[in-house]
């Protein structure tokens, strides 16, 4: 692909910005058996990573580079390979609500589980995935480079309709658009340890912009007033589900019914997460697993029939099935992330 850079703008100090952070960071002059638990530890703010003992006994090699600016963080990263992992208990339990893109220069996005649905994601090395932060995920990563944008939540929401949709899901490279936005990604990553940060933060939010309507481009969005009158309805609709999800006889058609909608324009607006009935179950079980957290005191057979399902054992095999862990055992993991999260 073409190389491109960044364009400079005029200095203006009334438009000045300063960096709210920069950092780097190396496992490489640590002691092998310390490496794994440093890099666990300097990411820990935001996912997981769960060791294994060759990692703890030979070594691991990373370095990151990060650069925030008003609200933007924009990361450059290389790692031998590791899991990452963002569990039902650590999404209940933190604040953590932005979204991160993720573009490979090296390797790839390798093995990623642990969602509510199949997502197809790219293998190749020339790929950028999206992940929502407020959602569960697991990736089996292979070692890599890997350029990771992480722009908050109400930028996305802002410019796509049905945002959560994109969790897992690639934005094709075989499209000029697609192409665009890599290049201008990895100018970025050429680039931004030279920029101030005004011209870093307009390079940040111009591939926020970029992204977003890359992803819309998949979302088959073809101009703003069906994006505007699609982002209504979903809205209206998602908040529908949310006011109705302790309502036992919540269904699709209920929801259908209740708002006069089209059925079919519905059903099809919500594929990517896997279709209206399951997205109200997925958030009947995300809201269970907040309220787990919040209301220790509450016996869990409680808080399932108060969101809708009708035995124990239903909940149990639907909360398992969602999160590949039990009700219980995921309040326990909870609880143990609180206190380590607050002995901090």
């Amino acid at each position: 692909m073409t190389q491109t850079s960044i364009a400079r703008r005029p200095v203006d100090e009334d438009t000045q910005l300063a960096y709210t952070a920069t950092s780097s960071f190396s496992t490489h002059a640590l002691g092998t058996d310390a490496q794994v638990l440093a890099w666990r530890q300097r990411v820990g703010h935001v996912v997981d990573v769960p060791p294994s003992s060759t990692q703890l006994t030979g070594g691991f090699s990373a370095n990151i580079d990060l650069y925030a600016v008003d609200g933007l963080v924009f990361t450059d990263c290389r790692t031998d390979s590791m899991v990452l992992e963002r569990s039902v208990a650590r999404v209940s339990t933190d604040a953590r609500r932005d979204y991160a893109f993720h573009l490979f220069l090296e390797g790839s996005t390798g093995n990623v589980t642990g969602m509510r649905h199949r997502r197809s994601t790219a293998s190749e090395s020339k790929s950028i995935i999206a992940f929502d932060m407020s959602q569960p995920f697991r990736v089996d990563r292979p070692a890599c480079r890997v350029l990771t944008l992480f722009v908050p939540r109400a930028i996305v929401d802002a410019g796509l309709p049905d945002s959560e949709s994109i969790h897992g899901r690639a934005l094709p490279m075989d499209t000029l658009l697609g192409r665009l936005v890599w290049d201008h990604m990895a100018a970025i990553g050429n680039e931004i340890s030279r920029l101030d940060a005004t011209d870093a933060f307009d390079a940040l939010r111009a591939s926020a912009e970029l992204l977003v309507a890359g992803f819309r481009k998949t979302s088959h969005l073809a101009g703003d007033h069906r994006a505007a009158v699609q982002t209504a309805v979903i809205g209206q609709v998602r908040r529908f589900v949310e006011a109705n999800l302790h309502q036992s006889d919540l269904t699709p058609t209920y929801v259908v019914n209740a708002l006069q909608l089209k059925r079919a324009t519905i059903y099809r607006w919500f594929e990517y997460e896997g279709g209206l009935g399951t997205y109200i179950r997925y958030r009947r079980l995300r809201t269970a697993a907040d309220e787990l957290v919040r209301f220790t005191h509450l016996p869990v057979i409680e808080i399932a029939y108060g969101l809708g399902f009708k035995s124990a054992s239903d909940f149990t095999r639907a909360f398992r099935r969602a999160f590949s862990m039990s009700p219980k055992d995921m309040r326990a993991q909870a609880i143990a992330l609180q206190q380590t999260l607050a002995a901090r």
